[in-house]
């Protein structure tokens, strides 16, 4: 266990708590609201919440437990397809309930455990626990990601990707109709005034834009093509429940658990189905396609009978 005690800055007077662990201690915003809900934060000998502010010319004391740092594991995942690979990439089909790299918290497989276990060699570059990671996809969303393989693939993945000249189009069930039936959607994006694992859009958050199409309509629910021009986390989810349009089955952004249950549903209906990019050892485009897995499609073929 460790432990710090000091004043409160004048600086983090009325900022939550969690929030100011992060600035003061170096934390992540999830691990100090952890530290905060196990009673690791008390202020002039009172135990405060991961939401109570903190309040100027008071004591601090902050204990809390170190984690050790996450490591790749070798992990055999069958569900996870190889759609192409070569010297610097290898593009997957990632299933749902796999994270694409290890992380503090998370004790399922991941895209680098998976590949690791099946022998590939992936770039050093990043860090260790994220090597040859370009981009993410969420643990509940399946569909494809790129991992690099050569370091010169690395560095220009990461470019691209930078630069917004990756094109990933994913396909959502979302509830009701969004009207318009096509449009775009720019509103900043940034953490969940209330919750430390959501997100939500804030005037203060960072700039975000999407881009959807409805491609079928049922009687309860749209299946769009969303066309992603930045990349925040839970952009597609966030940007939709704030439509009032939550993806099905997203139980985090308010999708409604009746239609969840009917369409036998365990978790949102997103699937990232094209990824295209100029390939880092060629310089010629390619292009990338998947088929939804048998969850969403049965989630199809449901709301198809309607």
């Amino acid at each position: 266990m460790e432990s710090r005690s000091l004043p409160v800055p004048d600086g983090l007077a009325g900022e939550r708590v969690d929030a100011a662990l992060a600035k003061l201690m170096g934390f992540s915003r999830s691990f100090a609201a952890e530290v905060a809900e196990s009673g690791g934060v008390v202020v002039d000998g009172v135990t405060l919440g991961k939401s109570d502010r903190l309040h100027a010319e008071s004591w601090l004391e902050v204990s809390w437990r170190p984690r050790e740092a996450p490591s790749i594991q070798p992990i055999v995942v069958p569900d996870l397809d190889i759609v192409h690979d070569d010297d610097d990439i290898v593009v997957v089909h990632k299933p749902v309930g796999v994270a694409a790299h290890p992380s503090v918290g998370w004790t399922g497989p991941t895209v680098l455990g998976a590949l690791a276990g099946a022998g590939f060699r992936i770039s050093t570059s990043g860090a260790a626990e994220r090597a040859g990671i370009v981009h993410r996809l969420d643990a509940g969303t399946s569909g494809l990601m790129v991992v690099a393989k050569s370091e010169r693939a690395y560095t220009e993945l990461k470019r691209q990707f930078h630069d917004r000249e990756v094109e990933k189009i994913y396909h959502a069930v979302v509830q009701g109709h969004p009207d318009p039936s096509s449009g775009t959607i720019d509103a900043p994006i940034g953490r969940h005034p209330s919750s430390s694992w959501k997100f939500a859009v804030t005037a203060d958050g960072k700039p975000s834009v999407t881009h959807y199409e409805t491609i079928e309509a049922f009687p309860s629910a749209s299946l769009l093509e969303v066309h992603l021009e930045t990349g925040r986390t839970h952009q597609i989810r966030v940007h939709m429940a704030a439509q009032r349009h939550p993806c099905v089955g997203d139980a985090m952004y308010g999708a409604d658990p009746t239609i969840t249950s009917r369409l036998g549903l365990t978790r949102q209906w997103l699937h990232a189905k094209q990824l295209g990019f100029r390939h880092p050892g060629t310089g010629e485009r390619v292009e990338f396609s998947s088929e939804y897995p048998a969850d969403l499609q049965h989630a199809l073929d449901v709301l198809r009978g309607d």
